[in-house]
């Protein structure tokens, strides 16, 4: 059996570029993007996959901007001096034996998605997930695992419920509920992590929610049903797509340990 290891390219890249307090400059992004590669080559050697997908946003609008203007409106964008030296980035990670994807319109997190559900439904063995992207800890649900290079130890369904309060499967609608900051989804107002958790322990899923609150009395039962549309594309904007057009092959992604 064999053992994917998706990475969540950016989640590293952009990480280690702001740990540095040094301004914007190319020589920044030269030094961070040295540390990114030892870093993905410590990923490699230690979790030792047949099969490597190192995943990269495109850049630039998403099916999710379509979907709804205001997303990612707060997120600062990338500096261009790291955006600029990306595709010799790209050139480096090939050259040591990889294949970085990037696609248009949708999401590294979209393409993580897919390929590593893809691989579970066809039984080809292990399915390694580095990142810290708290959207990607859904796959955790279909089988996969959740590895944080950063702090060196796994997050499972143990992990998940421990900090968030829910299993990973309902992590979609946790987010949909309370909103994601970092993404500028909504969500619904007076609801936050603790209330999004006590409702789905309550009702299980956003329909039994929304079926349950007409009997809640409360500010947070008028938010709910005001907001019934608000919160149902906030779960649209939380879910990860998992079918996109990748355009490799398993071929295409075998790691040879070179």
């Amino acid at each position: 059996m064999g053992r994917l290891l998706a990475i969540d390219g950016l989640n590293i890249v952009r990480r280690v570029y702001e740990a540095s307090p040094e301004p914007d400059s190319d020589l920044k992004a030269e030094i961070a993007l040295r540390h990114a590669l030892n870093s993905f080559r410590t990923l490699v050697n230690g979790h030792e996959p047949s099969h490597v997908l190192p995943a990269f946003d495109y850049g630039g609008s998403t099916w999710r901007h379509a979907l709804y203007g205001g997303y990612r409106e707060s997120r600062a964008p990338m500096p261009s001096p790291l955006r600029a030296a990306l595709p010799g980035f790209y050139d480096t990670l090939r050259k040591f034996g990889l294949h970085p994807v990037s696609l248009p319109d949708v999401e590294a997190d979209d393409v993580i998605g897919t390929v590593v559900t893809r691989w579970l439904k066809e039984n080809r063995g292990e399915a390694v997930v580095a990142s810290t992207d708290k959207d990607l800890h859904c796959l955790i649900a279909d089988g996969a695992r959740v590895w944080d290079h950063f702090r060196g130890e796994w997050h499972d369904h143990g992990w998940v419920e421990n900090k968030w309060g829910v299993p990973p499967a309902q992590l979609p609608d946790l987010l949909a509920l309370m909103g994601d900051a970092t993404d500028s989804v909504p969500g619904v107002s007076k609801v936050g992590l603790k209330t999004a958790a006590k409702l789905l322990r309550t009702y299980g899923t956003l329909d039994g929610i929304m079926a349950g609150a007409g009997i809640l009395k409360d500010t947070v039962g008028e938010a709910l049903r005001k907001e019934r549309d608000m919160l149902y594309l906030s779960r649209q904007l939380v879910q990860l797509k998992t079918d996109v057009r990748v355009g490799v092959s398993w071929n295409m992604l075998v790691w040879d340990g070179a």
